[in-house]
């Protein structure tokens, strides 16, 4: 997503008060929006606690910032100043993380991003945007660039599959409707569900999207929650672990309204069961994220 984030960045340059940080990051990538904002793109070097702090800055004087690392150094390794200098102060700095879940692969756990939401949704005033598809970067951009207030966005690689068309972008999506199971899922999964719904005959289960969290900010369809309490069958999935993933905020929503579920599954990022390293693929497939462990597990609930 990162070419789309660069289209989308620079539609936005030409506003004088506009300034973009990167942690030494974004090389053929981000050339264009450097090119285009001259001494307004500040490459902070090595040195992402400073980073977060200057932005906290520029953003008290009434700039529009927009910080941009691998996401494993936009917010874990700066977590005291998005804390402290960002949260506290309810600055509107977007915090823009690349390769969000698995996506840096093979560069293994101090490169990959599996608790970042969780995270960063315990800090006041915070709000995430996980877009799914490259069609969403566009519209979160513009979203993101009018928040009053702190906001990551968890930036992944589109996965579409071959012919499938994206739906406009929207806090929630229903992707595809079905008899069968409620999938809930976040970010660029979501591509695997959709490659495998042919597959699945008259088990097709009902999809919906998750794009914005917390949900006290984008609470839950209607239509969403009507469907879960007919269908009584709920899976979970997205590549973050368990504790404060979209999982955890489902199962306490739906405690909060009282809805009983009859089967429930959560697949989410398990670290590394193998203690081995490899591609975004490969761990996915570690932790049952990969397309056949969400067809097994819609089909379990299908059956339950």
């Amino acid at each position: 997503m990162r070419a789309e984030l660069c289209t989308a960045l620079i539609a936005r340059a030409d506003k004088p008060n506009m300034v973009f940080l990167t942690g030494d990051l974004g090389f053929m990538a981000l050339e264009p929006l450097r090119a285009r904002m001259g001494k307004r793109f500040i490459n902070c070097g090595v040195a992402e606690q400073n980073m977060v702090s200057v932005a906290a800055g520029l953003a008290q004087e009434g700039m529009e910032v927009w910080v941009y690392s691998i996401a494993p150094f936009c917010y874990a390794r700066p977590f005291e100043q998005i804390r402290n200098d960002i949260c506290f102060h309810d600055l509107p700095v977007r915090l823009l993380g690349n390769g969000g879940g698995y996506g840096y692969g093979v560069m293994g756990p101090t490169h990959h991003a599996l608790e970042d939401y969780g995270i960063l949704l315990t800090l006041p005033g915070m709000t995430v945007y996980a877009p799914a598809f490259n069609e969403d970067v566009d519209e979160v951009v513009t979203l993101a660039g009018s928040n009053p207030g702190p906001c990551y966005v968890r930036l992944g690689r589109g996965e579409l599959p071959a012919g499938a068309r994206a739906p406009g972008y929207a806090p929630w999506r229903r992707l595809a409707e079905g008899d069968g199971p409620v999938v809930v899922m976040s970010g660029p999964l979501a591509g695997s569900v959709l490659g495998i719904l042919s597959t699945l005959g008259e088990c097709r289960p009902e999809v919906w999207l998750a794009s914005e969290m917390p949900f006290l900010r984008a609470p839950l369809p209607a239509a969403l929650i009507e469907r879960i309490a007919a269908s009584g069958r709920l899976a979970a999935v997205e590549e973050h672990v368990a504790h404060g993933g979209l999982g955890a905020m489902l199962a306490q929503e739906l405690l909060t309204r009282g809805i009983a579920l009859l089967g429930y599954d959560h697949l989410f990022a398990r670290g590394y069961p193998s203690a081995r390293f490899g591609s975004q693929a490969y761990h996915r497939r570690d932790s049952g994220l990969d397309p056949e462990a969400i067809r097994d597990s819609i089909l379990k609930l299908a059956r339950s």
